[in-house]
């Protein structure tokens, strides 16, 4: 039950705002949004505003923006055909970047709740080699063995680097610096350890800045993926649909809710992306069309277009059911 329930908040943060940014950007060009809803599946509640419906339907996944004039023609000023080439790629673009925006926070929270390490010690196990040196919680570790420390990761790296030896250690403590010499203590598993913990900040100031990182590495990794998946150096049997996406939530729900809010805003930054690539049914391929028209000053027919999209969603379609396949047979093959 968790897990369900879990799958479907996943869904809606993936498609409402993604439809939600479709909206927005539509009323702000001036385009008329014939019906908005939350959800799919038959309407439970329906209230129209202005010129447009807003219903709330059975099935609480997604939603959609149904605008005049989207994939067929129409001589109401409001209709999205009608419209200029830029307001069209506009509208068009503004559901993937309300996914980025969604991935940015999501990710900003995360970062700032779990928090992050600083140079800072926070505790020092008695007769450990830091405590035995005299090094106490509440010093900031400014340089190790001459080398300045930025970060925790810094504080890791060259213990691990000293292989056994002595290091000299200079923290700051009250405003004065003191420098101790310890001897890293080798592991059972082969790391060296002198026995200190970093401090954890919660910042909100650093929170953005971290999740921005995040967010920004998370990107590339995606376009990383996405080149190694044209280039064959990955298999389209390692994509994954709907169900592999259950069986993730399931997964990451286990170690914790901050897990399964990173898995989220990454498949809302995927979806942005995917979103983008210029196929057809994709709104990045009907922005290809837009940018066609606007450079060559030919219309493509909604015929025609629509046609194209079609064959898109398709084979859109053709691979969810490959995924779903390939989902169910490494779950239960």
């Amino acid at each position: 039950m968790k897990t369900a329930i879990l799958a479907i908040i996943l869904f809606c943060i993936m498609i409402f705002p993604h439809e939600l940014g479709h909206f927005i950007a539509a009323k702000k060009m001036g385009v008329k949004v014939n019906e908005f809803a939350f959800g799919m599946g038959p309407a439970i509640w329906k209230k129209q505003r202005g010129e447009t419906l807003h219903s709330i339907r059975l099935f609480p996944i997604g939603g959609f923006c149904a605008m005049e004039g989207e994939d067929e023609e129409s001589d109401e000023p409001g209709a999205f055909t009608n419209k200029k080439p830029w307001q069209k790629i506009v509208v068009l673009a503004a559901g993937s970047v309300m996914n980025v925006i969604c991935a940015l926070i999501i990710m900003i929270i995360v970062t700032g709740v779990l928090g992050f390490t600083t140079t800072t010690i926070d505790t020092v196990t008695e007769e450990s080699p830091a405590y035995e040196s005299g090094i106490r919680a509440g010093d900031e570790i400014i340089a190790i063995d001459e080398n300045k420390v930025k970060s925790w990761g810094d504080v890791s790296s060259l213990i691990t680097q000293a292989d056994g030896d002595p290091v000299e250690i200079t923290v700051e403590r009250q405003g004065q610096e003191v420098t101790a010499s310890v001897v890293p203590q080798k592991t059972e598993q082969g790391t060296y350890l002198i026995g200190i913990t970093s401090e954890i900040s919660h910042s909100p100031a650093r929170a953005i800045v971290e999740g921005s990182k995040a967010t920004w590495n998370m990107t590339v990794n995606m376009f990383d993926t996405l080149g190694q998946l044209f280039t064959g150096k990955v298999g389209a049997d390692s994509l994954s649909g709907p169900v592999g996406m259950v069986q993730m939530v399931s997964e990451t729900s286990r170690y914790g809710l901050w897990y399964y809010g990173f898995l989220t805003a990454l498949i809302c930054m995927n979806l942005a992306i995917i979103n983008m690539l210029p196929l057809p049914a994709l709104d990045g391929g009907r922005i290809i069309f837009v940018i066609y028209t606007w450079i060559t000053g030919r219309k493509v027919s909604q015929k025609v277009e629509g046609s194209i999209h079609l064959a898109g969603i398709l084979l859109l379609f053709g691979l969810m059911i490959y995924v779903t396949f390939n989902d169910i047979t490494r779950i239960f093959g």
